[in-house]
């Protein structure tokens, strides 16, 4: 290789995929093209890494930038800053809540429209699969989704119904012939309706009362069901921000006889409990809620034995003013995707001596694998030049003002973290540094290798 290269990071302790080494990194067009002790020849940027631990860039797989349609509540343009600020350098997004959403190729082209114009980091589209475009799946994976997402409960968005029986046997096999993955929100809807109906109607409407309207058997159940959809037919199967023990046991079996099926978690489930939702209010309102600090902890160890496939942040953002009011009543969503990172960082590493090659296999590599993105989420030689500059042992409170949300708002607002990101690069373009967006939006549109 040329001793001419774009970019030199130097002396940093770099997260490869089969250890943490201090190393130099070289960068040409884009990709990575060298890893060594040490490298020599000149770039036309060097960066002085010493002291600070080189990670894949993120890439998160769950998020609702809800652009076109609802830009009051986020944009993809504050979305994507605030995922590059996290170590961010790509994201999924959701079908809903864009208003209309993802159903069709009409409407897949309108958000891409936006994204390449807007986005600060790479994007993917997630495809919508509801009762009304069982005829559209073609069309969306012509146009490049990595996946598709369902509801087994009602959404909160009443344009993206829920998966009914038919609609999940159908879609699951057509999914399974397309090649492309199924992922699920698992929560069984008549429970949910009956036990919520009945709680509104004896006028109780707190925290608590929320979390008995969803109990933990409203996941399980319904885990249960779309495995067995997904074993009969063959569909790959994503179980989505799985929030109970039990529903990771459940995908743990399955995957040992056979069945093409995976979960991610979310960090709120990892790091809060049903204690926390009490303290924090509707900020910390989501959907699977939060559950006890005894499901907290064995969801931990599924952690660490490897039955969670990656963690993502469902950024479910809306106008705060959605916020207001009896706790059963809001909108229910957490701004999260800025802190997934220092998050893990914070909580598993140094909480919990989790190790730091399996944060960046949970938020890079393993995301990127699973979707068929190829050359994505880690520092190997001929991958994109996506990096996360952390300080591990720097302490920040984290502020509203630090936010890069369209509104400032976030449950871990005043939470302490330990570990820090001062620099975001993405393809070998600093796109965030020393808390300030330093980039044009530079992103690419990512499509699954089929």
């Amino acid at each position: 290789m040329s001793s001419h290269y774009d970019l030199i990071i130097r002396n940093g302790h770099v997260v490869c995929p089969d250890g943490v080494r201090k190393a130099d990194i070289a960068v040409y067009d884009e990709k990575i093209v060298d890893i060594a002790d040490e490298i020599s020849g000149e770039a036309k940027e060097v960066v002085d890494a010493t002291g600070k631990y080189v990670f894949p860039g993120t890439t998160d797989g769950h998020v609702h930038f809800n652009d076109p349609g609802r830009t009051e509540w986020e944009t993809i343009s504050t979305g994507s800053s605030a995922l590059a600020a996290g170590g961010g350098v790509a994201f999924f997004d959701m079908p809903l809540n864009c208003n209309p959403c993802t159903l069709d190729a009409v409407h897949f082209n309108n958000k891409l429209a936006v994204a390449q114009k807007d986005s600060l980091v790479d994007y993917g589209f997630w495809g919508g699969l509801t009762p009304n475009n069982l005829d559209k799946l073609d069309e969306l994976a012509e146009c490049g989704v990595i996946g598709f997402k369902a509801f087994s409960c009602h959404s909160g968005i009443d344009e993206f119904g829920r998966l009914d029986d038919y609609t999940a046997l159908v879609g699951m096999q057509k999914l399974a012939k397309l090649g492309l993955p199924l992922m699920v929100h698992c929560e069984n809807a008549e429970i949910t309706k009956e036990l919520t109906e009945l709680s509104l109607a004896n006028n109780r409407a707190g925290v608590r009362d929320y979390f008995a309207a969803r109990p933990p058997i409203t996941e399980i159940e319904n885990v249960s069901r779309m495995i067995t959809f997904a074993e009969e037919t063959g569909c790959k199967l994503i179980i989505a921000h799985i929030s109970t023990a039990k529903a990771v046991e459940l995908v743990t079996e399955a995957r040992k006889r056979g069945v093409d099926v995976c979960c991610e978690t979310i960090g709120h489930y990892l790091y809060l409990t049903g204690d926390d939702v009490e303290r924090l209010g509707t900020v910390a309102k989501c959907s699977p809620p939060i559950r006890d600090g005894a499901n907290q902890s064995k969801m931990w160890g599924k952690l660490f034995n490897d039955e969670i496939a990656f963690v993502s942040s469902d950024h479910s953002p809306c106008d705060p003013k959605l916020k207001d009011g009896e706790f059963m009543r809001v909108w229910g969503g957490i701004s999260a995707c800025q802190t997934t990172l220092q998050g893990l960082l914070t909580h598993a590493y140094h909480d919990r001596k989790f190790p730091l090659l399996d944060i960046a296999r949970l938020t890079a590599q393993n995301v990127n694998d699973i979707f068929n993105i190829q050359g994505k989420g880690k520092i190997q030689a001929g991958y994109d030049a996506d990096f996360a500059l952390v300080d591990l042992n720097q302490e920040f409170t984290l502020q509203a003002d630090d936010l890069f949300y369209k509104h400032k708002v976030s449950p871990y607002v005043g939470d302490r973290f330990r570990g820090n990101v001062t620099q975001t690069i993405l393809r070998g373009t600093t796109i965030f540094k020393d808390g300030k967006i330093v980039s044009k939006p530079i992103g690419k549109h990512l499509k699954p290798t089929l």
